[in-house]
């Protein structure tokens, strides 16, 4: 079981009368406490404010925090309002620490009065104690994404994969037959994952190069149901690299699905960068004809004489598909792509010259669908 460290944050605010906020050394939020001076325009700046909404600190923030030397701190940290920067109020930081290591920082609105010597040592104390339980779940944490890792990295079902699922599951502990989910996003181009506590119930986190690919990100999520991912999770997971695609599988009972679970999630994510419209964060459920496309081999298409010489055409391929997708209704299609009929009837028989394939012929319909959906990925 985690620690609860919003009691320990509740600690720190009742010694020092002003609300606490914690968050790990990457900024991402933890815990913090509520303020009762609702009626005071000062109480909150856009800063906590966007932190508590986000559960996370902009770039800028941390490297304007950072710049006051709180992560060689060993004791309280003064820093001054910045309202240039959102800081309407000062602040003091209480870097919780283990083995002389920042893990956490504790965040305090300053006041007036302010707290005392002896106030800030006890805060102190407290603070150290979430430095240690901070450093010992990272600990943990750690095992768990190193065996994740090795799962994804088996390269599919196999020896390989049972053994680094088994010893997942012995990383796991007691929370290996719950209900779990794994999140991709593709591309990640931050050098380490974010912290397990970005995205709500996750156990896991690593960054997976794929071979001939982009680096991407996983996360292993513990979920309570294995109905559906809940939004909550998919709101995070979205939050954590804007602009980038992402795909979720399941979820599935027990961490021996993790492998399953992985392929499905990055077949959703390829699914969302080659269709916008499923994402920004692609469900394996949602996908489509994409959860048998994304099984073909990459290039597959290209490899193909008919196809190939279709694909060099970028407009006569969105054409048959944009037809293909509205199940080969005229009216509808040249309405989607905002073109006369005669024009997409014309474009359709260049279709045909080019492939040698017959629009009439179902067998034909579904290799074209099938090959312009699949060259996207």
């Amino acid at each position: 079981m985690k620690p609860d460290y919003q009691e320990l944050v509740d600690e720190i605010s009742a010694l020092l009368g002003v609300p606490a906020t914690l968050e790990g050394r990457d900024f991402g939020l933890i815990a913090f406490g509520v303020h009762d001076g609702l009626g005071d325009e000062s109480a909150l700046d856009p800063v906590r404010t966007r932190t508590i909404l986000a559960r996370s600190s902009s770039a800028q923030v941390r490297a304007w925090f950072e710049g006051f030397g709180i992560a060689r701190a060993t004791g309280p940290v003064r820093i001054p309002p910045a309202p240039e920067a959102g800081v309407l109020r000062g602040r003091i930081c209480l870097p919780a620490r283990s083995r002389e290591v920042v893990q956490g920082y504790v965040w305090l609105l300053e006041s007036d009065p302010g707290p005392t010597q002896a106030q800030l040592a006890a805060a102190m104390r407290v603070a150290e104690r979430i430095g240690a339980l901070l450093a010992e779940e990272a600990s943990a944490e750690d095992a768990v994404s190193r065996e994740f890792r090795r799962v994804l990295e088996s390269g599919g079902p196999g020896r390989e994969r049972e053994i680094a699922l088994t010893a997942l599951e012995s990383a796991l502990g007691p929370d290996a037959g719950d209900f779990h989910t794994v999140l991709c996003v593709t591309p990640w181009t931050e050098e380490e994952p974010p912290s397990v506590r970005r995205v709500p119930g996750t156990a896991a986190a690593c960054a997976a190069p794929l071979t001939g690919g982009p680096q991407m990100l996983a996360l292993l999520v513990r979920v309570r149901t294995g109905t559906e991912v809940p939004a909550s999770v998919l709101t995070a997971a979205a939050r954590l690299a804007p602009g980038s695609a992402a795909g979720v599988g399941g979820p599935r009972r027990g961490a021996r699905e993790a492998g399953v679970l992985w392929d499905q999630a990055l077949a959703a994510a390829r699914a969302a960068s080659a269709e916008p419209r499923l994402g920004p964060v692609a469900r394996w459920s949602a996908i489509g004809p994409y959860r048998l496309l994304t099984r073909l081999p990459a290039g597959v298409t290209a490899e193909d004489t008919a196809l190939g010489e279709l694909l060099a055409h970028a407009e006569l391929a969105r054409t048959v598909e944009v037809y293909l997708d509205h199940a080969g209704q005229a009216g509808r299609t040249a309405a989607a792509l905002g073109i006369h009929r005669q024009t997409l009837y014309y474009r359709l028989s260049r279709v045909e010259q080019l492939t040698g394939l017959d629009l009439d012929d179902g067998e034909h319909r579904l290799l074209l669908h099938m090959g312009v959906k699949a060259a996207r990925l």
